[in-house]
């Protein structure tokens, strides 16, 4: 599935700035916020994963889902939603670890540096 396979590494802030309606110096504030936010919401998705707790999961999930989705950061967007609504059913079989390490994954072709 081509969401698993997210790569942001040829972001550029000038076309990203323009998708979400910002001027260009705004997004190394925003970039940075979504990392902090997003980095502390995923420990606690990893966890809600781990002990199976499916409302946590979906909780998570759906804060990462926003997030992703007001960057235009389509990928993410779509495997938290997919994590929400699996969460949502309560389904024990869903691969919620490949979803979570994807999105770990795509997080981390997304340069900080770059919006500096």
């Amino acid at each position: 599935m081509a969401i698993l396979d997210a790569d942001y590494s040829a972001l550029d802030h000038d076309n990203l700035a323009s998708s979400i309606g910002l001027k260009t110096k705004y997004i190394p504030i925003l970039m940075k916020s979504f990392f902090d936010e997003t980095t502390l919401i995923l420990e606690a998705l990893e966890e809600s994963i781990e002990h199976k707790e499916y409302d946590k999961i979906r909780l998570n999930a759906h804060a990462i889902k926003g997030s992703a989705g007001n960057l235009k950061f389509n990928e993410i967007y779509e495997m938290a939603k997919e994590i929400e609504f699996e969460a949502a059913k309560k389904s024990s079989d869903f691969e919620y670890k490949l979803y979570f390490e994807a999105i770990k994954k795509a997080m981390n072709t997304i340069s900080l540096s770059s919006f500096v």
